[in-house]
């Protein structure tokens, strides 16, 4: 199976990241597509952002859809899903929402540890739009300025574990993430740090794909999922344009 591995945000570095790790835990015969997107902000902190990740999702989906048996958008606080969701035929995974239920399934309580106090307030709407704040023990974030953002899981490393400490002693967590791409892999490097359970999001939400292809699931022809009615557009990135006109099919 092919899983496209689909970065809304600008940095390739990233993109990388999350591909090194994501290999490492495909099952056999599973290959990672990566994908980048090629216009937008290095990395997404913001509401505003987020809307723009999530269109230029679309648009990559759109012209790939059809190559893949299922994709993940790989940022944290999932921009775009819900739209993907509805919009294509196979199973999209948000590397948030993948890592919050698998926690679920660890611990009563779970909580996000991040690197940036900015992401805080979007962090804390993605988990509320997917239904799981009363299971969010809170979302610790770090201050201060870091050199470089592809490095800064290990710029940052010891804080970060400091913090994911502090999470389970005080806010009582009893599974952590560590959110956000660029701190995919940290989960693996410091697991022995921390002593509970500490969620890698790319791991998630490559095994969450895996685990959807496997339930064969038909894509919805009613509620709230299925795909919408033809609409004309105007302006829009061709493939997206034809995917919302149903000159696709």
């Amino acid at each position: 199976m092919n899983i496209l591995l689909l970065n809304p945000n600008t940095r390739t570095d990233i993109t990388e990241l999350m591909l090194t790790v994501g290999q490492r835990a495909v099952s056999q015969g599973t290959s990672l597509i990566p994908l980048t997107a090629p216009r937008g902000v290095p990395y997404i902190s913001t509401r505003a952002e987020a809307q723009i990740g999530g269109a230029v999702a679309l648009e990559m989906l759109a012209e790939r859809h059809r190559e893949v048996d299922a994709a993940i958008i790989a940022a944290f606080g999932d921009p775009g899903l819900f739209a993907a969701r509805e919009l294509f035929d196979i199973p999209v995974v948000g590397m948030a929402e993948a890592a919050m239920l698998t926690a679920c399934m660890t611990g009563r309580r779970f909580g996000l540890v991040t690197f940036a106090r900015a992401l805080g307030p979007w962090y804390e709407e993605c988990v509320r739009t997917h239904g799981l704040w009363e299971r969010c023990a809170g979302i610790r974030m770090l201050d201060g300025p870091f050199r470089e953002i592809a490095e800064v899981g290990a710029e940052k490393e010891d804080l970060l574990v400091e913090l994911a400490k502090r999470a389970v002693e005080e806010d009582e967590a009893d599974v952590l993430i560590l959110a956000g791409a660029p701190l995919s892999g940290l989960a693996g490097r410091v697991a022995e740090r921390i002593p509970v359970p500490v969620i890698d999001q790319v791991v998630a939400a490559v095994k969450q794909a895996e685990a959807l292809l496997a339930l064969r699931l038909r894509k919805a022809t009613a509620g709230t999922f299925r795909r919408p009615d033809a609409k004309p557009t105007t302006g829009l990135a061709g493939s997206l344009a034809a995917r919302l006109e149903h000159r696709d099919a």
